[in-house]
């Protein structure tokens, strides 16, 4: 890709001078191509270039303008990079000039990777409007709980206006009934003004399969090997450098015309290249080259269920050079601590001795054999800091794939949100909250899809059925067509005014609050640790320092009172947060200040922060 590629964007109808549109449009099978605008009374033919590209430079189209492209004079369909379908999937595609939306946020500077706190939500059910101008209407609320950095589900164009967004199939259209391109451009302008770091969450493993019109143009997609989803992207195959281009000119387009600070790549072990140069390592290449022409700074975050430190290592050592992943297996140990639960993949974690090897390793599982897996899985990630492992309690996935979708609260009591919330914002990790979760949101989130395709539609119900057999689930799960499971799974905000919410949302914000001011906890240095637990009295110690200062947290995770010892090595502390303290609806406070091999009762399910010196 030239440096051209890099400023702006060459793929499907751009305008790069007053007056004048140019089309380009890969189509490497194609006879024939023509834009089909004004409702069909307009045909314009494009020129077949070389590897497979076909182009027109005209003054007869406008930005606004709504058209297809006819592909061997018999098969009218959609721009596969078109930018937008304000009529749905099987609707024309519209031309626009992304460039035309005025910013206001050149001062911004992304944040520092190791500052940002994640939010995860999804635009259709955060807000009772379902849209971005709904996210934005909460920019406040987020940013006085303690966010960061806002992380949305995939906003590719869906069929209908319900989707979690994976089932995307125009990878540069932003959902119409979010409100489409300029709406998400002026949400991002806003997250910015509010010093709020926007990270999107982007699919280059599958597209889904209404509307999904790729390949109609060209082989997209290989035969060489599937996903769970449906056939593999083409990234290695026969004509792959033209599928290579368009979701690196993706990737690009939302940082540099959406000025989006990171994306979330979905499931990259679903990602499947043999090239030399690994698809994801050629995407950091380029997006180095734009931040490098453009003085802004963005990350690539990935969702890996590998534990292989090659996709985070720099490129300088081989690696991928993503920024950052996702660490599920945090989650697993965590989850399992919390609520005992054994079936499905869970089935692979002992508990609070696999979550104290997650605070000392991020990955639980470097090298030993996976009974669920079958197979010696993953590898160690001694030097990668902090910073590149992002952890949970919960997140689309895991409360959306569980059968009800029930979030953690469902499941566990309050001093155990209480605790858990704490377990994953005191690590040395980036620590990532999903939507409602900081004041106990009741409604489940349950998959939901809104596909006009019948058979697909009932596909989609049986595959449900079929994907909670290894949990050994009970009842039925819910429709996932049904409009009601969408609205089921919306936030209800009114419970903010109400109890225990109210007091849990200020607990979130005392915890975020903690880590922020705390050198201790907001330096992200894995070798300033130390973690020990007791199995048999489900109690785990986890001790980190910087400098001077050591701040050590006690969490019980049974559900009997416990005495601890505080380690050998700390000195006189003072008590910073207390989870079972009346003020935040517990049974009973601890005492305020403890020394090295004092006992110190810990209530159910609860933990105490004690630091060293408070002030710094």
């Amino acid at each position: 890709m030239n440096n051209l590629t890099i400023q702006k964007r060459t793929l499907g109808v751009t305008f790069p001078a007053p007056g004048q549109a140019e089309v380009l449009v890969w189509a490497p099978f194609a006879q024939q191509l023509e834009i089909i605008l004004n409702n069909g009374n307009t045909s314009l033919p494009l020129k077949k270039q070389e590897f497979g590209y076909w182009h027109l430079v005209t003054d007869q189209i406008s930005p606004g303008d709504r058209y297809f492209l006819r592909l061997n004079d018999d098969q009218e369909v959609p721009d596969p990079v078109s930018l937008s379908q304000p009529a749905g999937v099987h609707g024309p595609s519209q031309a626009l000039d992304l460039e035309a939306y005025q910013w206001q946020d050149t001062a911004w500077q992304n944040l520092p990777l190791q500052e940002y706190v994640l939010y995860e939500l999804h635009t259709g059910t955060f807000s009772p409007q379902g849209t971005f101008e709904g996210l934005e209407a909460k920019l406040d609320y987020l940013k006085e709980l303690g966010v960061t950095a806002i992380e949305i589900m995939p906003v590719a164009q869906f069929p209908g206006d319900r989707n979690w967004g994976y089932d995307g199939v125009f990878p540069f259209a932003v959902q119409n009934s979010y409100g489409g391109p300029e709406a998400m451009q002026r949400f991002v302008d806003a997250c910015h003004q509010k010093g709020m770091a926007v990270v999107l969450d982007v699919v280059y493993n599958h597209l889904g399969p209404e509307g999904n019109y790729l390949g109609a143009y060209g082989p997209y997609f290989t035969n060489k090997y599937n996903t769970p989803w449906g056939p593999a992207i083409n990234f290695d195959d026969a004509w792959c450098d033209g599928v290579r281009r368009c979701f690196t000119e993706n990737l690009l387009m939302w940082f540099r015309d959406f000025h989006i600070d990171a994306v979330r790549l979905d499931a990259v072990h679903a990602i499947k290249d043999f090239s030399p140069e690994h698809i994801l390592r050629e995407m950091k290449q380029q997006v180095n080259a734009l931040m490098e022409a453009t003085g802004r700074t963005h990350y690539m975050i990935v969702e890996l269920d590998l534990n292989d430190n090659r996709f985070i290592n720099p490129l300088e050592e081989q690696g991928y050079g993503m920024d950052a992943q996702w660490v599920d297996e945090f989650h697993h140990a965590l989850r399992v601590t919390s609520t005992g639960e054994k079936s499905g993949y869970y089935a692979d974690f002992s508990g609070i001795a696999h979550l104290a090897k997650a605070y000392e390793d991020a990955y639980v599982y470097d090298g030993q054999f996976s009974e669920h897996r079958q197979k010696n899985f993953g590898i160690k990630a001694e030097h990668n800091p902090g910073q590149q492992f992002i952890v949970f309690t919960q997140n689309h996935d895991q409360v959306g794939n569980r059968m009800l979708g029930e979030r953690l609260g469902e499941l566990v009591s309050l001093e155990m949100q209480k605790l858990a919330a704490a377990a994953v914002i005191l690590s040395p990790y980036l620590p990532m909250l999903w939507m409602g979760e900081e004041y106990a949101e009741p409604n489940r989130f349950q998959y939901f899809v809104s596909h006009t395709d019948p058979e697909l539609a009932e596909a989609v119900r049986k595959g449900r059925k079929a994907e909670f057999e290894a949990f050994q689930a009970h009842g039925e799960a819910p429709d996932p067509m049904a409009e009601e499971t969408f609205l089921n799974s919306k936030l209800q905000w009114n419970l903010l005014e109400e109890e225990p919410h109210q007091t849990l949302f200020k607990y979130y914000q005392a915890l975020l609050r903690l880590r922020r001011e705390l050198p201790a906890l907001r330096h992200l240095d894995r070798k300033s640790l130390e973690v020990t637990c007791d199995e048999t009295k489900k109690v785990l110690i986890l001790r980190r320092w910087h400098q001077e200062q050591q701040v050590v947290c006690l969490m019980n995770f049974s559900q009997e009172v416990q005495e601890v010892t505080i380690p050998f090595g700390v000195k006189h502390v003072e008590l910073v947060l207390d989870s079972a303290a009346p003020e935040w609806n517990g049974p009973n406070a601890a005492n305020t200040s403890a020394t090295e091999g004092e006992e110190v009762t810990l209530q159910p399910e609860s933990v105490l922060v004690y630091c060293s010196s408070p002030s710094n």
